[in-house]
């Protein structure tokens, strides 16, 4: 499963760029957040087999900030939002890469991007999701290095299913030049969610989001989470164009303190589950690649902070 998973990684990164959008309200909404991932071995899967990369060992520091303001807000008879929203994100990834002697060179990742978003309701079941924007995704924190190549940009429309008051289930096309030039990719959406004292939600808009809460206080909720997230850099390597992929998939335990009704502190403790990190050629073919790296299994950390202005 874990293998499959693994070849379809830069189509899934398709889909988390086109849908890094989560609905809002009237308000400016801001969350930052720092991740440390433990150290662990780097491996090689190849022909169903796996084995460790010499002495090869990592760990990384992960720093990420979002923003998302609303533009235009209205609300029809049924409550279904009329939204334009602009929503901009930086991350900066510090590998701490030991004894790699192949295949991952990169020790720094920067992603910074823009997107502007538009939903609107079509009819008492359905709505209608589109976005367009892009960003830079570099190896390296000097801005004097970013050039054409390092630039993703991409144009989707979503259609929305509204099943249930709490489920919603989408899908559509997006287009986006991750390859090097453009090509359609299709587009999920999902989010699910249960509200009182015990909490469950299940979404795909953001990365994964599966979580499932507890309300001890109005001002403690305590969540059991599994998340999965990455970053992305593009360069050239001998000539020719590369991208370097970094996923991990975590599960633990949150704690998240809420200060008034605009605050909120999540802090995380757990497990990084599975962390592929690998530069593969840039282009289609490399997807159904045979071989494949990744970091073990190691400790999680993680602290960060909302805000509704």
């Amino acid at each position: 499963m874990i293998r499959n998973f693994e070849i379809k990684k830069t189509m899934l990164f398709a889909f988390i760029m086109v849908i890094s959008y989560q609905f809002v309200d009237a308000q400016v909404q801001i969350e930052m957040k720092s991740e440390y991932i433990g150290k662990s071995d780097y491996r090689k899967s190849e022909n169903e087999k796996s084995e460790k990369v010499g002495d090869s060992r990592g760990a990384a520091m992960v720093h990420q900030a979002n923003i998302t303001i609303p533009l235009s807000l209205r609300l029809n008879e049924n409550k279904r939002p009329t939204l334009w929203a602009i929503s901009m994100n930086g991350t900066y990834a510090k590998l701490d890469n030991k004894n790699l002697t192949e295949s991952l060179v990169v020790d720094n990742i920067l992603n910074i991007g823009i997107n502007l978003s538009h939903l609107r309701p079509l009819n008492d079941r359905w709505s209608m999701l589109a976005t367009v924007g892009g960003g830079i995704f570099m190896p390296d924190t000097d801005f004097s290095q970013a050039g054409l190549k390092n630039v993703l940009g991409n144009v989707g429309t979503v259609f929305i299913r509204h099943l249930k008051p709490n489920l919603d289930l989408g899908g559509g096309i997006m287009i986006n030049n991750s390859f090097g030039f453009p090509m359609v990719f299709p587009a999920l959406y999902l989010n699910w969610k249960t509200e009182g004292k015990y909490a469950v939600r299940i979404a795909l808009m953001q990365g994964l989001e599966m979580s499932l809460g507890y309300d001890f206080t109005k001002n403690l909720r305590l969540n059991l989470i599994a998340e999965m997230n990455g970053q992305t850099a593009l360069l050239q390597q001998e000539g020719k164009d590369k991208m370097f992929s970094h996923l991990y998939m975590i599960a633990g335990f949150r704690p998240e303190i809420k200060i008034g009704k605009k605050i909120s502190i999540p802090l995380t403790i757990g497990m990084n589950l599975w962390r592929p990190a690998q530069i593969t050629d840039r282009t289609l073919k490399s997807m159904f690649q045979d071989k494949e790296y990744y970091f073990r299994a190691s400790p999680y950390a993680s602290a960060g902070l909302k805000m509704h202005l």
